[in-house]
């Protein structure tokens, strides 16, 4: 799955705060994620999110 930094993850499930969209800050074989609602920062395993993502926004480059 391609997901790069600054991409914005919309999950299957919704954050205890509400909001169902996250900011990816840093990606590899763990994500650190940023939820767009509370602005609390987490680190997930790569292997349980993809699980979640329901979407994936990005803005279009150039």
């Amino acid at each position: 799955m391609d997901v790069r930094p600054d991409d914005i993850l919309v999950m299957k499930k919704q954050h205890p705060c509400g909001s169902s969209e996250m900011l990816v800050i840093r990606s590899g074989m763990d994500f650190r994620l940023k939820c767009t609602g509370c602005g609390r920062e987490f680190l997930v395993p790569r292997k349980k999110i993809e699980k979640s993502i329901k979407n994936i926004r990005r803005e279009t480059e150039g």
